[in-house]
This record gives C-alpha cells, structure tokens and sequence, in this order.
C-alpha cells in the first residue's frame, strides 16, 4: 500500500479537471497525499511517495496524448500508451520536489520528531507546489498542461482569482483547502479560517465586480466562429483541400451592416495563401484563388483569420522551414498580416537535435522532413476595424503569463486556433478550460476555433458566451465580447505568483514560531 496509494490518490486527483470536473475528489486526494508526505519515515520516501502520486496523475491527466498517435502513419499506435506513461514518468518529477521540499522544510519527522500535521507544513507545501508547477510550465521548453489551479473552473467565482495572482497561485490555494481539511480533522482552526476568508473575499469579488457590458446596436462589430467538423487527415489530397475550403465558406455565413471578424481554425488551409513561392510548391493550388474564395464570404468591412502553413526559403529557392501561422484575409483578397506560432511542441512540430536523433529513427515522431521554425513570440496583430488581436495558437494558449505582449498595445482579444483533432475525447475540454483561465487572467475574451470541437467564445471573465460542440459542423456569431480594465495579473504577471509564495513562506515560518 506504501506504493500503491499515492498512485490511486494521483489518479483521483486528475479527477478534479474536465471532462469530469470533480473537484471535491481532488481536494480530499491531495488531502490524504499530504499526510503520507508528512508521515514519510525519510526523505527518500517523502520523494518516492510525491514521484508516485505524479504517476498517476499524469498518466490519467495526459492519456488523451495517446491519440495522436493514431494518426502517426510511420509508428504502430500502440506506443501511443507507453509514450503517455513516460511523459508521466518524467513529469512526476515535479510533484516528487514539491513532497520533497515540503518535508525537509516542515515536516517534524525531518528533525526526528513526531508530531500531526501543522499549519507550517501545510503552507509550505502550497509554496512548494507552486514553484514546481511553474518549473513544470517552464524547464525543457515547458509542459503546462492543466495546472492544479484550472479545477477551480469547477467553481467560477473562486476560479476568477486568478485575475488577481494568476493561475499558479490558484494551485497553491487549492492545495491550502486540502491541508486545511486535515487540520480542520485535527480541530486546528486558525488556518483553515483563514482559507475560508480568502474564499469568502473571492466570492465577494465576483458578487461586486461590475458586469461586462457587450456594444450593441446593428453596427457593432460581431465574431464568427466555424468549425468545419473535419477530423485529423494523415495524407491530404488536392481534392480532399479543397472539399473542406468549400464547407469553411459555407459555414461562414453572409456579410451584414456589422462589421465581422471571421475566424478559421489552426491549419485547415492546406493550399498556400501566400505569393512569391517557388511555382513547384503550387500544386495545391493558386494562392490567389484560395484568397478569392476567402474573400468571396467577406463583406466590404469584414476580415477573416485563417489558419494555414507559411514556407520560408532561401536564395537559391530551397525551402529552409515552416510556419505555422495565421493570416488575416481582407475582402479584396490581400494578406494584412501574419502571425507565427512560437512557442512550438517538441517532437510534434520540430525534432530537437536533429542531426543526432534522425540517424536513430526519431524522424519518425514528426510529422514531415522539415521543421517547423518559432516566431517572435506572443504579439499583437493589427487588423483593420477590429484593432490589436493577440494571436495564440494551439497549445500557445496553456503558458499562463506568455500569451500577451506586456511591452506593447494592449489588444482587443485573444484567438486560439486549434487542431484538437488529434486530442482524444479528454483533451478538447481540458484545452478550453485551459483557454477559459487565461481570459480570467488577463481581462480578455478568447475566441477559439478547431476543426471538430471544441470551438468557442469566451468572456473576459471566463464565462463560455457561445461554443459549437464537438463533432458537430457549425458556427456561433456573436457581438464581439468587450475587455475588461487590466487586471493585476495582466499589469505584473507571474510575479504575482511569486509574491503568493513568499507570503505563504512568511506565514509558515511564523507558525512555526509559535
């Protein structure tokens, strides 16, 4: 059992996230993770107790990773399952340093003494979870999928702390409500009150907090979501491209007095939309006819934003890498502007080290022989009548305090194109509640478009205002959501986070104290 029960207790503890959203389960699961953390003989098993516990929450949180592999056509898909436990394999590292820091620092047993859980440890314990949470977001590229902070959906108006402190903050609170149900167990009261007022505060918050109030009247500017319902293709056929081009328009609906900002999701245009290629690159189509049928959707004022591949070559007209990128369309058919994913996914959009991993077969993982090439990073694209539009794509949008250029305009919205074709039935809900955070924490709707679901609207204050379900072809129209006033996560970032962690350090040092 020693074993056994911090890897059920991880397993429960994915629980607590969509689809399943059971949050009471991951309270009581890092609840009782914390009391064999706090009871460990020795360092050695206070790791191997918080190694175990991150098993099994991983694997359980990431195993829709397994079906991207059903559309690897170069590796049997059953690897798919042992890739999803190595990745939990090494990311149960950080769950393992955040047990092991809490017991050197706070456990009585560390100094040989046995005494029940206290409040120093329980704070020290949030601290540690979320410095490691944030080392887990960033160390190797970074893996920030689903931070403990991202249950707190479950309950809306806690959630929209994170507009304060950010959403590795809200993780280390969720690890205070469970320490504070084992001291609340052991009739120790004051820091379980104290969690209770901060819970009460954020509550009060939601109550007080002006409504968002959305422009009205014919005029005011609208946004259009489609999504085609077009699965995951392996090998693309002209026929096939220009199959799903026709069903983008026609899910795009007809111009109106309103200005509309018409959005596509992450790579559906296979043709290539921009000029100046090589003409051998062409066979999938003219650029320029792939832009007439764009703009043919678009009235006088609108403009579209398409997700597509853009190529990079050199002087001699061989081709250097790839872009996976965004473009805006206007109604006479022109490209005004582009946006390029940076933040790009290791071994899915490039193969790190090429030259020495290629020769071993790990070309494979990939999906061509060219590597797709990073952006400048997070930035706001200016498209005509709708202003600033931040541009996130895919998983961009999970790095919380990365989707926003804080050195520059502040923009109107966030877009969040996505293939969640690839994401298994557990992954498109994950992926939108991960997108619902970042709207709280910066003040801004998100619009999210895929090609089979999840596609959605979001409020700056993370409600969901509009979403077209998964494996459904459709589209949702809606006024334009308004901004919210910077909040104090949008004007400091993870700093904030920082700043929770010291505090909660202070506070643990003087409990000990007394």
């Amino acid at each position: 059992m020693r074993f056994l029960l911090p890897l059920l207790l991880g397993a429960v503890a994915a629980t607590g996230f969509a689809p399943l959203a059971l949050l009471p389960a991951t309270i009581l699961a890092f609840a009782w993770w914390l009391v064999l953390v706090h009871q460990a003989s020795s360092l050695k098993q206070a790791l191997l107790t918080g190694w175990l516990f991150g098993l099994g929450h991983f694997t359980i949180n990431n195993n829709w990773i397994q079906h991207a592999f059903d559309y690897q056509d170069r590796m049997p898909p059953v690897l798919g399952y042992g890739a999803v436990v190595l990745l939990a394999v090494y990311l149960a590292v950080y769950p393992m340093a955040a047990a092991g820091l809490a017991w050197r620092l706070a456990s009585p047993r560390s100094v040989g003494a046995d005494a029940r859980i206290g409040p120093s440890f329980v704070l020290v314990a949030a601290a540690a979870w979320i410095v490691t949470e944030y080392g887990r977001a960033t160390l190797f590229t970074g893996y920030a999928w689903n931070p403990l902070g991202t249950a707190w959906l479950a309950v809306l108006p806690v959630a929209e702390g994170a507009r304060f402190a950010g959403t590795y903050a809200m993780s280390g609170l969720l690890v205070l409500c469970s320490g504070a149900l084992v001291l609340l167990l052991g009739r120790r009261w004051p820091l379980p009150a104290g969690v209770a007022a901060v819970l009460a505060l954020l509550l009060v918050a939601h109550a007080v907090r002006p409504p968002l109030v959305t422009a009205g009247g014919a005029t005011a500017a609208r946004v259009r979501v489609v999504q085609p319902n077009v699965e995951q293709q392996v090998h693309v056929s002209p026929d096939h491209a220009q199959a799903v081009l026709r069903r983008l328009a026609s899910l795009s609906g007809r111009p109106g007095p309103a200005p509309r900002l018409v959005v596509w999701p992450e790579g559906i245009v296979d043709p290539y939309l921009e000029d100046g290629y090589p003409p051998a690159w062409y066979w999938r189509g003219s650029p320029l006819l792939t832009r007439g049928g764009i703009a043919r959707v678009l009235g006088p004022n609108d403009r579209a934003l398409v997700g597509g591949t853009a190529l990079a070559f050199d002087r001699r007209g061989e081709i250097t890498g790839a872009a996976n990128a965004i473009f805006v369309v206007g109604p006479d058919a022109r490209l005004g502007g582009r946006y390029d994913k940076a933040h790009l996914v290791p071994y899915g959009e490039y193969l790190p080290m090429r030259e020495l991993l290629e020769p071993l077969g790990l070309s494979r993982l990939v999906a061509g022989e060219i590597d797709f090439l990073p952006g400048a990073g997070p930035r706001a694209v200016k498209v005509p009548g709708f202003g600033p539009v931040a541009m996130q794509i895919c998983y961009e949008i999970i790095f919380s305090g990365q989707v926003v250029d804080r050195r520059g305009v502040r923009p109107r919205l966030l877009f969040n194109p996505s293939n969640d074709a690839w994401f298994g039935s557990w992954g498109p809900p994950q992926h939108l509640a991960q997108a619902r955070m970042r709207a709280i924490e910066e003040g801004l709707p998100v619009v999210r478009s895929t090609p089979n679901g999840i596609s959605a609207v979001i409020a700056a204050d993370g409600r969901i205002l509009g979403e077209v379900p998964r494996h459904v072809a459709g589209a949702v129209e809606l006024p334009l959501p308004p901004a919210a006033p910077p909040t104090p996560f949008a004007r400091t970032g993870n700093w904030m986070a920082l700043a929770a962690v010291l505090i909660l350090l202070a506070l643990a040092m003087v409990a000990r104290r007394r």
